[in-house]
């Protein structure tokens, strides 16, 4: 058995994974981790979460009589050993979900849309709205759930609601009102696929960090000798003395003497 591509173990057992999951698999995991060094220390944090999806009972008197009876009962006994080293036989029963107050966040998403429309019509009467808010909330985080009330003649028009979400794949539960009918429809959410991330350690963050210092240094520097060299391109002494040249000598002789005696004469205020 696997999880996620992942042996399952008492390790990687959850309150969730746990519903997916029946009494001898139980069983054969814990005599898995009896050979496991950790045992002692989190046998009761296992036993916790194995209790949230099974009904476990010591068996008290080992007789063929008292086994048979547990086995009458839908229960499965089998022999684990706890960390001291003593051993007992437990009497499993996997917990059944037959009313609304069984279904919990861990385990609505381990039923079928078919198993929430029998749990709902067993203990219904009221319609989607008389179910409480909290219940409601459970429901919505596995299933999609749309409902209608229409005129019992008129629900499974041809080329309706009812026909149009039955063949999308919804499980339906109708619901009389009289001469009117309640349809609610389920079906299970897809699940969301996580992609796995590569954990990176505190030196491999070190050294990237160093590698992205080195390089602002080269850019700077790059653009620094970039910057040094636009600077020279801009700086042409050709074209500057070019420049002097031509302001210093494009003016006309005789038109600079004619300023020159203009400055001389004297101006009345």
């Amino acid at each position: 058995m696997k999880r996620q591509g992942q042996a399952l173990s008492l390790k990687n057992l959850t309150k969730s994974n746990v519903w997916d999951i029946q009494e001898n698999d139980v069983f054969r995991l814990w005599a898995q981790a009896e050979r496991d060094a950790d045992l002692r220390d989190n046998e009761r944090h296992y036993i916790d979460v194995i209790k949230s999806a099974f009904i476990i009972e010591e068996v008290k008197v080992d007789k063929p009589e008292v086994i048979k009876k547990y086995e009458e009962r839908g229960c499965q006994v089998g022999q684990v050993r706890h960390d001291e080293g003593t051993t007992v036989k437990w009497a499993l029963k996997k917990k059944s979900i037959q009313r609304v107050t069984d279904l919990t966040w861990e385990n609505i998403h381990h039923i079928s849309a078919q198993k929430l429309i029998e749990v709902l019509e067993r203990n219904f009467g009221g319609g989607w709205e008389s179910l409480p808010q909290s219940v409601q909330d459970i429901i919505l985080s596995a299933f999609d759930i749309s409902t209608t009330t229409l005129p019992t003649a008129r629900l499974k028009k041809a080329g309706g609601l009812y026909d149009k979400k039955v063949a999308d794949g919804f499980e339906v539960l109708e619901i009389s009102k009289g001469s009117w009918t309640e349809a609610i429809f389920a079906k299970e959410k897809p699940i969301p696929i996580v992609a796995n991330k590569k954990t990176t350690s505190f030196d491999e963050i070190e050294d990237e960090n160093l590698l992205n210092d080195e390089d602002d240094e080269d850019l700077l520097l790059e653009e620094e000798k970039n910057t040094d060299e636009d600077e020279d391109e801009d700086f042409d002494e050709d074209k500057l003395t070019e420049e002097s040249y031509r302001t210093t000598f494009d003016t006309n002789p005789e038109e600079l003497e004619m300023q020159a005696d203009e400055d001389g004469e004297d101006v009345d205020f």
